[in-house]
Order: C-alpha cells, then structure tokens, then sequence
C-alpha cells in the first residue's frame, strides 16, 4: 500500500462488490472488511506484479547457458507438456 488508509466496507456491501473489491485488491490495493464497524479481515494482493523498465530489464541477471535451445531441451520441455511426438 502506498501510506494511505485501507478502505472499510462492511459484509454486507463487501459480498455485494466482491468483484469490484478484488479488482481494486489485484490493483494492489488494501481492503479492510468490518462487522458492526469492527475490522475483522483484510484483503491483500498474493504477490505484487513486477515493475520491469521495459526492454531488457532482465539483462545480466538471466544466464541462458549454450544448451538453452537444444533439441534435447526442446524434446524434455515438450514431453514435459504432453507434446512429445
């Protein structure tokens, strides 16, 4: 959260804008839920998405070593998958 207050809704609005609540939770946002104006649970985001600076973002933290693209490697990641031929 970015210092402001979470927002409180009570149960009864919170089970009628579950939908617009997570939207706002996956949009990072902390949601406090009350009974009788009593907080009694927060909604927090699983994992926050990643802030990457656009290209090449990863660039010297990824090692991709000569055997990356091979046709072994390939054939292991398709039978993985239930692709093998």
């Amino acid at each position: 959260m970015s210092g402001s207050a979470a927002e409180q809704f009570n149960i009864h609005d919170a089970k009628t804008n579950l939908s617009r609540i997570i939207e706002r939770v996956e949009r990072g946002e902390e949601i406090i839920i009350s009974r009788a104006g009593r907080p009694v649970a927060r909604v927090v985001p699983l994992s926050r998405s990643v802030n990457r600076g656009g290209r090449g973002s990863l660039s010297g933290r990824l090692v991709l070593t000569p055997e990356w693209d091979s046709d072994e490697t390939n054939a292991q990641i398709a039978a993985d998958f239930g692709m093998a031929p």
